[in-house]
């Protein structure tokens, strides 16, 4: 399961983001201020975390500070400061993406998707993967199992890449969906995902009928 730092001083707007990203199948942690905040990013790891910029002790320009400097993770900020200063003294010191309040559930969502699609990915860093006998080159884009190359397509290249990135958390299925769907173009269906898991398992698995690379966890989704 992703998991999402949530900082946020304003109470209701905390409870009503916390709601509905655990019900988009997000894990998420709730710091009302700077304090707080701080001794969760030091002993906790996120995916992602969303921070407000003014906080009664502090800043969210101050947390991501810290955050980048424990793991460059993407950060998103939510705040009511939509002055240009600000927008980009938040990019400039690593902020992924800056939404101003009042906003949309929907495009919060949708923002959130993006960035965890496109920034701190691990397999999008330039090494090789291994899982058992099978070893990914992200910088090369191949896949080999026992030392021979085996051909995936785009689908099931991002598909692989997906769970790899969120390795050992369990992503849904309409977390892969989304995934898929951006690669092909066109509308990928849930009867769909489940042909792509199978061919991807009958090609890197040793026994796809026993996978234990990608694992399906029942009624939840899928993990590496």
């Amino acid at each position: 399961m992703i998991k999402l730092l949530l900082v946020e001083d304003d109470g209701a707007i905390a409870l009503g983001l916390e709601y509905t990203l655990k019900q988009e199948n997000y894990e998420v942690v709730v710091c009302n201020d700077a304090a707080s905040a701080r001794e969760i990013i030091k002993h906790e790891d996120f995916n992602l975390a969303i921070l407000d910029v003014s906080l009664p002790d502090g800043n969210g320009f101050e947390l991501c500070k810290l955050i980048k400097e424990k793991k460059d993770i993407p950060v998103i900020f939510l705040t009511a400061r939509d002055d240009e200063a600000s927008v980009v003294m938040g990019l400039d010191i690593g902020g992924d993406d800056y939404i101003t309040k009042p906003f949309r559930l929907r495009e919060l969502q949708s923002r959130i998707r993006s960035v965890l699609r496109r920034t701190g990915k691990k397999a999008e860093e330039n090494h090789l993967l291994r899982y058992g006998d099978v070893e990914i080159n992200t910088s090369e884009g191949k896949v080999k199992k026992n030392g021979e190359d085996v051909f995936l397509t785009a689908l099931e290249y991002r598909l692989f890449l997906t769970l790899i990135n969120n390795e050992g958390h369990i992503i849904s299925r309409n977390q892969l969906l989304e995934s898929i769907w951006d690669v092909s173009g066109e509308f990928v269906n849930d009867n769909t995902l489940t042909v792509y898991i199978k061919r991807l398992r009958d090609k890197i698995e040793d026994d796809p009928q026993n996978p234990t690379i990608i694992k399906t966890e029942r009624g939840l989704g899928y993990r590496i």
